[in-house]
């Protein structure tokens, strides 16, 4: 596992900040443009957008000294982007950080700019598996795979309680790509989990279920998921606490909110172990495995052992089906993996002063 160097650390480091400075600074699309347009005399502002069709919306008077600081900080910002774009391309090109395929890269940031992040969504699986390459600082040989869906997850209570919303889901999805549509959910035909396109690409919600089995076949109400319900999973409230931010490679940048690296290797471990035995399952186990255990070699490149291992032992201690179910994770792990994979989590709960009743050698064989 080859650690990413330094000068590229601080490059992602700032792309990350300057993409989150861009997105809180702006109300405004920087597709589009400010304007003065004169009327009767005087000038006024208007943001003009071509895209996908003309449209023109009035902003206030030229003269007005707010309405023109509010214009100078919206240039910056777009002079700012073509510098963005050159760090976007110089670490993907230089430092070989991965980022996804253009049309996910477009879904999660139409969704971005939506507010999914500012109403605290997470972006969970393989895309947000992609963006750990830049945020750990090494070169992950799993950040290119490619996905044929987006996952967001949501708290229920956070959405029920924030007294705010995304627009209209599939119009924001459709804006990316008109051919999406609503699919309604198996057991609740009347509430919308997930949306596909005609290429079937799925952009599906998600909610943590932490109360009985039996609301894991039913949507679950989100208010501020713009006309959009959340498939309740359970093992999802562990994955998405205390999330990160982050940057995606996608062209200027796109800030967004990802499980913590550990959480996500941990997570992987326990929801291997729950893939059916299928084809599908099979493939998805694989992939589940293969993503933890690259995560477990960054995290001890980085020296970031401990965070794991603390991690670790909080799932450990959530009863004995998450030790069992960790445990079947880890003996998916092929043999060299699964062996180093003990070695650095044992010592690393070491450090952390963390006795774990029944984790041994002998407990993954």
């Amino acid at each position: 596992m080859k650690t990413v160097d330094l000068m590229y650390r601080t490059m992602f480091a700032e792309l990350a900040q300057r993409s989150l400075d861009a997105s809180f600074e702006t109300d405004f699309s920087t597709s589009g443009n400010f304007v003065r347009v004169p009327v009767k005399g005087r000038y006024y502002w208007y943001f003009e957008e071509t895209q996908p069709k003309k449209t023109r919306k009035y902003v206030g008077p030229a003269d007005d000294p707010e309405i023109a600081r509010r214009v100078e900080s919206f240039q910056n910002i777009k002079d700012d982007l073509r510098g963005r774009r050159k760090l976007v391309s110089t670490l993907i090109r230089e430092a070989g950080l991965a980022g996804p395929d253009r049309f996910t890269g477009d879904v999660v940031a139409a969704t971005g700019a939506a507010g999914i992040f500012r109403l605290r969504g997470v972006l969970v699986g393989t895309v947000a598996f992609q963006t750990y390459a830049g945020h750990l600082g090494v070169r992950l040989p799993g950040a290119s795979l490619q996905t044929g869906d987006a996952d967001f997850a949501l708290h229920y209570s956070v959405s029920s309680t924030v007294e705010d919303s995304l627009p209209p889901v599939i119009d924001i999805l459709k804006s990316v790509d008109a051919s999406f549509r609503a699919i309604p959910h198996r057991s609740d035909p009347h509430r919308i989990t997930q949306f596909e396109n005609a290429a079937r690409y799925r952009v599906e919600f998600l909610t943590p279920n932490r109360g009985s089995d039996d609301y894991a076949d039913h949507a679950s109400p989100m208010p501020a998921l713009g006309g959009a319900a959340a498939q309740p999973l359970r093992f999802l409230d562990f994955l998405i606490h205390e999330p990160v931010r982050t940057v995606m490679l996608h062209r200027s940048g796109v800030p967004v909110i990802v499980p913590s690296p550990e959480r996500y290797a941990v997570h992987k471990l326990i929801v291997a172990s729950r893939r059916q035995s299928d084809v599908n399952g099979i493939a998805k186990r694989e992939k589940d495995v293969y993503e933890a255990s690259l995560l477990i070699e960054a995290l001890e490149a980085t020296r970031r052992q401990e965070e794991l291992a603390e991690v670790f032992a909080e799932a450990w201690g959530r009863g004995q089906s998450w030790r069992a179910a960790i445990q079947k994770g880890l003996s998916l792990l092929p043999e060299k993996r699964k062996a180093a994979a003990v070695l650095s989590l044992g010592d690393a709960l070491s450090s952390i002063g963390a006795e774990l009743e029944g984790f041994t050698d002998a407990a993954v064989k």
